[in-house]
């Protein structure tokens, strides 16, 4: 009898996230200290953790923002950077068809990249899921605490972390080892390395626009490489 057989547990799904979020813990603790040294209101930059709870869109608002953005930009911005939600939760939604109303919302409000990725991984065939709202919830919850916790810890500590430290080499690390889950045909390669190659080209441009243009550069090889688009 195969594994699959074995109904996981929510256990099994912090076990699962354990070592992504030695990523977001210092991906937390950055906001935080980039966002209370930010001319932002500190409860809307700590609200927004648990309002918005996507760390890259809370960045890039921040900065945004920051950076004399104008807040139509930066909606626009935090809209692009979160549409992949809508994928991860049109897949998900394949293995939840008979979960009450209430669970699913709950599981929409804390899905990430790492805790959609985890149980995608877990299970990736919709008829065999035995375990999977346990695992997924205690996944998803194992990263919300740390989420909250690193970013409130950031805020509280600000400027007294050291620059030693480089905690800012926790955001891309973090995103490189879920890219790594993420990718695992050609389309997907294509619409990874499309939309890194046209954000750094178009990084110079004004009001970080240079961002959305990368991921919509992505979204639209990608569809292309499926051949969903001629």
């Amino acid at each position: 009898m195969g594994d699959r057989a074995v109904a996981a547990t929510w256990q099994d799904g912090v076990r699962a996230v354990s070592p992504l979020i030695l990523g977001v813990a210092p991906f937390g603790i950055i906001f935080g200290v980039t966002a209370i040294a930010a001319d932002v209101p500190t409860i809307a930059a700590w609200a927004s953790s648990f309002i918005v709870f996507a760390g890259a869109s809370q960045i890039a608002i921040v900065e945004l923002m920051n950076g004399n953005g104008t807040p139509i930009v930066a909606f626009i911005t935090a809209v692009v950077i979160n549409a992949r939600h809508l994928m991860y939760s049109a897949d998900m939604g394949r293995y939840t068809t008979g979960t009450p109303l209430r669970k699913k919302i709950a599981m929409g409000y804390l899905m990430t990249d790492q805790a959609y990725l985890v149980t995608a991984h877990r299970f990736p065939d919709p008829r065999d899921t035995p375990g999977f709202i346990g695992f997924y919830f205690g996944g998803a919850l194992a990263l919300w605490t740390t989420w909250q916790v690193t970013t409130t810890t950031g805020m509280i500590l600000g400027a007294a972390i050291p620059e030693s430290w480089s905690l800012e080499f926790a955001i891309p690390l973090t995103f490189m080892a879920l890219l790594v889950l993420a990718v695992k045909d050609r389309p997907q390669l294509i619409a990874a390395a499309t939309g890194g190659l046209v954000a750094v080209a178009t990084i110079g441009l004004p009001y970080n626009l240079g961002l959305i243009c990368g991921a919509i550069a992505g979204v639209l090889a990608g569809l292309a490489a499926e051949g969903t688009i001629a």
